[in-house]
């Protein structure tokens, strides 16, 4: 280290910085040189932050980055920027269900007060982003200002917010606007927090270098799913380890089954067996559904007869009594004795087995006669190794332990009584023909287990020789304008061959991709004969000849042009047929609900309560507001709280205040004990809570019907079909798209060839000529795509060449930020700190307790995902084949990106809360507090984020050098 004061003072801040971390203090210089050199002394400067002085297992920097002239270390200037940040887009993107909130948004939208300058919009961030990145869109960048953006777009965004379809609040769940707006949030806040960079330029983040572990031996992790044992979901280690026949006797003779063997075994317990038949898996679905309704469960595969030959699973010369006998299910057959059939599938051992469909001969039915052969039974002139194995319905024990484990990944559906009892009752003693037979099969698990190692393997190292292009590849499209660059050169070169040498090799890395990609769809996994299956069915029923003559004959801009103008039409200013058409749906939709609506008031049988749910339902936002505040605050249902609430006309008098908390007292009851008695004092409840349902669905219905109805929402749709729609149609016509039809047709056929073809390969198969194989496949058709986006792209009239602009445009604020410069958080800090907004120290606290949870935070979601992985079976997503991009070549930071996605998306999809709407209020509440339950657990312990206010006293400084840097 420099002792020169004069030295020290013409340091720059980034080389001052790394004289004091070489101290090993936290100053930014040592007291001596700090008063000489004009610079302040250590007590001038935070001391380094708390959260830091004990860190967590697995930190790499103990130092906080801290500029000598500044108040904050880099770390607090990225967390405060972060939650101010977080604050302002959250108001945002709340702001936007108010019906004058594009009225204060600024151009392209209209206000009352005239055209608002970019330095006095409430929504600067919004404002940003619609400017640079939605209004510069290809297509929309033609959009004229006032014909479409003010007189239509903004007209019918007005109008929709103005109608008050009901939110989450009134539905007790989380509605599709609620999902988008959260998911926008989340979006909006990671593109600030990157692209807005600080002006110091030692801006930090928490990093913890165990989280870089995940990824660490893809390989074996990858294929842990396929694993016989070891592979523990949600507790249970479970696999179907063999098939033994049972013989059941109906009327007069016996018919044979077969029995699935099921080994399970719990953490710290001995495995046990227990046998289940087909019907046995087809009650535990059923069980399930009664259990969980409206959950979403995977597809019970169909029942599949057909059995497996495969060879090479015994090695040459060996004679032990195990290898010369087999059980029951599985049989030793003479390879030139096969029986012929039909191919089975081997649910991805097949790809290194020979598969044939087991037809039961007069031969094989003598040998079945007898559980235990003799070895002269099998015997034949041919050595040892020449012979094959029959197993008995390997491919259905595949399938169904792929769904098994499957349901198993779920740790709703893991904790059911039905799984428990599925796999627990009645235990089976095995005999010794099932041993032998388990064994044989574990070591088929085995030997796919090894093939898919050894083809991700052979496919990673291939994939690694191109790394040196590959680097040059990202280089040239993370540099500014490489995607124009890399769609120019398609636009002219003809042929890959052409290209430059670098895209040659990205070309070959994609052919690696893809063939992984394809073999771990229909070979690899346990699902993958199902999967397989369905292609092959669905591309048998595709009329791809008719499709290709219809693309090429029809002009599909002008028959939709022509289809829309008869549905548009407006014949002497009457309502159009589409609006007729929506119009008569939503009517009968509207009259359907009136009938529930009123058989539900005769059940009641209180006009009072009908008429003061109606009352809270045509009301307006300020009343609904109220009522729902107080329920919270009192901890109701709101359905107690509308109907006692005196805003609300009539007030209730006392024996119907009893009569309704004495409902509410039976239906909380209910809810909490599956007691039919309960369940009867608790209808009324039950029927309030239906016909509160039923009056938001109206006057939803009734609201878009007005909508509808409005003369701009034609207009908007017609002037979006000609935006978006007509220039695609041009250009896929222009460049002959219908000839891709036939060469996707030729691809899937040779595809289905291909993976047939390794499905009957014996297990004595190269693995190389299988990866050969498969980018062989994709090598013989990437002409045809790339001539596909090579015609596209020349017959665009520069549609690519604006994408791709576009694109480079949010990339290149992501890595550089906006155009006017950086964000001054250390003068905002400092000014406010004197000028007296703010009290430092409180301030400096509430910072670093934001920075602590943060921590804790990372730690707490880095242990929960090594439980989800131990669990699980390790990192399933992991890619097996190196060579993509990683978020920071796109300006994004990792740990910023990592930090979005840590909430998880616990919400329940469309199908669930589709079957939700059609329950029962008692079975739905139950549900809804069983899913909140199961979200406490789940996030249990997760630290909980500090209360904070100081720092929010910045809000109005922050905003207004917001508004400068994103002005523009």
């Amino acid at each position: 280290m420099s002792s020169n004061p004069a030295e020290a003072s013409e340091l720059s801040p980034q080389q001052q910085n790394k004289e004091a971390q070489s101290n090993g203090n936290g100053s930014a210089v040592e007291p001596s040189n700090a008063s000489s050199s004009g610079l302040p002394t250590p007590s001038a400067v935070p001391a380094p932050l708390t959260a830091n002085e004990s860190l967590a297992d697995g930190q790499q920097d103990d130092t906080a980055l801290v500029s000598p002239r500044h108040m904050l270390t880099g770390k607090q200037e990225h967390y405060l920027k972060r939650e101010l940040v977080s604050e302002q887009v959250r108001w945002e993107i709340s702001e936007l269900n108010s019906p004058t909130a594009l009225r204060r948004f600024g151009a392209p939208f209209k206000s009352d007060l005239g055209e608002i300058s970019p330095l006095d919009s409430e929504l600067p961030i919004l404002r940003y982003i619609f400017v640079h990145h939605v209004r510069e869109f290809p297509f929309l960048d033609k959009a004229k200002e006032k014909e479409f953006w003010q007189d239509k777009l903004q007209v019918f965004l007005e109008s929709f917010a103005s109608k008050n379809i009901s939110s989450s609040e009134d539905r007790l769940e989380e509605t599709k606007r609620r999902k988008l707006a959260l998911k926008a949030q989340k979006l909006v806040e990671l593109m600030m927090v990157s692209g807005v960079r600080t002006s110091s330029g030692f801006e930090e983040r928490i990093r913890f270098s165990e989280l870089e572990i995940v990824d660490a031996n893809a390989i074996d992790t990858g294929v842990l799913s396929s694993m016989p044992e070891g592979n523990y979901l949600h507790g249970w280690d479970v696999n179907i380890a063999g098939v033994r026949i049972t013989s059941i006797k109906r009327n007069i003779r016996y018919h044979k089954h077969a029995e699935f063997l099921l080994r399970v075994k719990r953490k710290g317990e001995k495995e046990y067996f227990v046998g289940r038949r087909y019907g046995d898996f087809s009650k535990l679905y059923k069980d399930l559904r009664l259990e969980l309704p409206g959950k979403v469960l995977p597809v019970l595969p169909k029942k599949n007869k057909t059995s497996t030959t495969a060879t090479g699973l015994f090695g040459g010369g060996d004679d032990s009594e195990v290898s010369s006998i087999s059980s029951v299910s599985t049989q030793m057959v003479n390879k030139d004795a096969q029986p012929n059939g039909e191919s089975g599938s081997a649910g991805g051992i097949s790809r290194f087995l020979s598969v044939r469909e087991h037809r039961r001969t007069g031969s094989s039915s003598s040998r079945r006669s007898s559980p235990r052969r003799s070895v002269d039974d099998h015997r034949s002139d041919s050595p040892r190794k020449e012979e094959n194995v029959m197993l008995f319905r390997e491919s259905q024990r595949i399938s169904l332990r792929a769904f098994l484990r499957t349901l198993l990944q779920n740790p709703q559906i893991a904790h059911t009584k039905a799984i428990s009892d599925f796999l627990t009752h009645d235990p089976t003693t095995l005999k010794d023909e099932d041993f032998e037979d388990i064994a044989q099969r574990k070591k088929m698990d085995e030997k796919r287990v090894e093939e898919q190692k050894k083809f991700y393997e052979i496919a990673r190292k291939r994939a690694a020789d191109l790394d040196v292009y590959m680097e040059q590849f990202r280089q040239d499209i993370v540099e500014h304008n490489g995607l124009t660059n890399l769609f120019k050169e398609i636009k002219e070169k003809e042929t890959i061959q052409d290209l430059s040498i670098q895209y040659q090799k990205f070309a070959e890395w994609l052919r690696i991709e893809v063939a992984a990609t394809i073999y771990h769809l229909f070979l690899a996994e346990d699902n993958s004969p199902e999967l397989f299956a369905q292609a092959k069915k669905i591309h048998s029923l595709i009329p791809y000849t008719i499709m290709k003559n219809v693309i090429r004959i029809a002009n599909p801009a002008a028959v939709m042009s022509n289809v829309l103008d008869i549905f548009l039409a407006q014949p002497f200013g009457t309502r159009s047929l589409m609006q007729r058409i929506f119009s008569l749906t939503l009517n009968d939709g509207i009259r359907s609900v009136q009938k529930s609506i009123d058989a539900l008031a005769a059940k009641i049988g209180d006009p009072v309560f009908v008429d003061k749910l109606k009352q809270f339902t045509d009301g307006d936002e300020a009343l609904k507001l109220a009522i729902r505040e107080e329920a919270v605050q009192d901890d109701v249902d709101i359905i107690v709280a509308i109907l006692r609430s005196e805003q609300i006309y009539p007030a209730l008098n006392a024996d119907q205040v009893t009569r309704l908390y004495n409902a509410y007292v039976a239906f909380n009851s209910a809810v909490e004990n599956v007691d039919e008695e309960l369940k009867q004092g608790a209808q009324l409840f039950s029927y309030l809570k239906q016909l509160m349902k039923l009056y938001l669905r109206q006057r939803d219905k009734s609201m878009m019907l007005n909508l509808i109805e409005e003369p701009v929402t034609l207009q908007l749709f017609r002037d979006l079909f000609t935006i978006f729609y007509e220039p695609l149609v041009r250009v896929y016509k222009s460049a002959n798209v219908y000839n891709s039809v036939t060469d996707f047709a030729v691809f899937v056929d040779d595809l289905i060839q291909v993976v047939e073809k390794c499905r009957d390969q014996d297990a004595s198969a190269d693995p190389n000529q299988t990866v050969q194989a498969f980018i062989d496949l994709c090598q013989r058709h990437e002409q045809h795509f790339y001539k596909f986006v090579h015609e596209v792209h020349t017959h665009d009239n520069g549609l690519f060449t604006q994408l791709m602009g576009w694109i480079e445009g949010i990339l290149e604020f992501l890595r550089h930020g906006p155009k006017n410069g950086t964000l001054d958080i250390n003068a905002l800090f400092e000014g406010a700190v004197e000028s007296g907004a703010i009290e430092q120290d409180k301030a400096i606290d509430e910072i670093n307790k934001l920075i602590a949870w943060q921590e804790a935070r990372k730690k707490w979601h880095q242990d929960k995902t090594r439980q989800k992985m131990a669990a699980e079976g390790g990192n399933m997503g992991s890619d097996v084949v190196p060579g993509g991009f990683s978020a920071s070549d796109f300006g994004l930071d990792q740990m910023d990106l990592e930090d979005m996605q840590y909430e998880d998306d616990l919400s329940d999809s469309e199908a669930e809360q589709e079957v939700q709407e059609e329950m029962d209020p008692i079975d739905a509440e139950r549900r809804r507090r069983a899913k909140k339950q199961d979200r406490l657990r789940r996030n249990a312990g997760e630290p909980t984020k500090p209360e904070v206010s100081e720092v929010h006293k910045l809000k109005d400084e922050f905003l207004a050098k917001l508004r400068q840097v994103l002005a523009q």
